[in-house]
């Protein structure tokens, strides 16, 4: 049998780096906010995830109140952005904490457009965007998990094979453990599988 090394996570000085190496692939939620003054701030999140489809609502957490938190509480509106790949240069850079009066977008030569339904602007560059009206903010440890209605999605029509989203299109990147990344590679289709065909089914 294998060995295993035994983590308490009340001692470990290590527990973030840890779990971060563990809980992979992330999905990059690239998050565009505006503050209360009106300054455009943009951040990528990898503590990212769909919470509920009827009504939609997506779950970006924070590792403590930083910019994204303290807009998001004061505005009510963010708009989640997909990371592709030919940009993790800015997507990495985005994660610098800027001053709160700088602008990410003008910084790292991003193009902004404007959203149809909140107020934040969007990634033009990026192949989606996700806009959501914050419905909670829960404080819970040292996170700050913010819960928004996906009241808009906009999506590049190229991404589109009539209905269905092309991922490998979409061309996303992931954060890994430490200062890895990830990006899409091997897909495979798998197809779900019911009750009353898993009982017709050779066991594995």
């Amino acid at each position: 049998m294998t060995m295993r090394r035994i983590i308490d996570p009340a001692t470990s000085a290590g527990i973030y780096s840890i779990l971060g190496a563990l809980v992979v692939p992330r999905p990059i939620a690239w998050v565009s906010t505006r503050s209360a003054d009106g300054v455009e701030n943009l951040a990528p999140h990898s503590f990212f995830q769909i919470v509920s489809t009827s009504p939609p609502i997506v779950m970006i957490s924070t590792v403590g109140e930083k910019d994204t938190a303290r807009n998001a509480r004061e505005t009510g509106d963010l708009v989640v952005c997909g990371a592709p790949v030919d940009l993790i240069e800015q997507i990495n850079l985005s994660g610098v904490e800027f001053p709160a009066d700088r602008n990410e977008f003008a910084e790292l030569g991003l193009t902004s457009e404007p959203s149809e339904r909140v107020a934040p602007p969007r990634v033009a560059q990026s192949p989606y965007a996700l806009e959501c009206r914050v419905v909670d903010i829960i404080e819970m440890g040292n996170g700050v998990l913010i819960f928004g209605e996906v009241v808009l999605v906009a999506i590049d029509e190229d991404m589109m094979e009539g209905t269905r989203v092309r991922a490998q299109g979409l061309d996303l990147i992931s954060r890994l453990g430490g200062n890895a990344w990830g990006e899409i590679g091997t897909q495979h289709d798998v197809p779900r599988v019911t009750w009353e065909q898993y009982q017709k089914t050779t066991r594995p």
